[in-house]
């Protein structure tokens, strides 16, 4: 099988993780691609759904009150288990 050169730009963070996991894997970064575009030829689409992330009302709330604690000075912080542990025990 012939192949060809190809050029892509990938982020240096994603690029140094995804090559520790392929090399886990067994894989090079070379060979994960081309199993990426032949399931792709497979698939005649990306071989996994591509959505915008949702979340639900009650999710949301929370995430919105963790920042509002994260903001509030009065609720106590802890810088080990131990103390998050006595704490929660008096």
């Amino acid at each position: 099988m012939a192949t060809v050169p190809t050029q892509v730009r990938i982020d240096k963070n994603i690029k140094r993780d995804v090559s520790l996991l392929f090399d886990e894997l067994g894989l090079d970064m070379s060979s994960a691609i081309n199993l990426f575009l032949r399931q792709c030829l497979i698939h005649q689409g990306l071989p996994f759904k591509v959505q915008k992330r949702t979340y639900n009302d009650r999710v949301l709330a929370a995430m919105q009150e963790a920042l509002e604690i994260e903001k509030d000075d009065s609720v106590p912080g802890y810088d080990n288990i131990d103390e998050l542990k006595k704490a929660l025990m008096s």
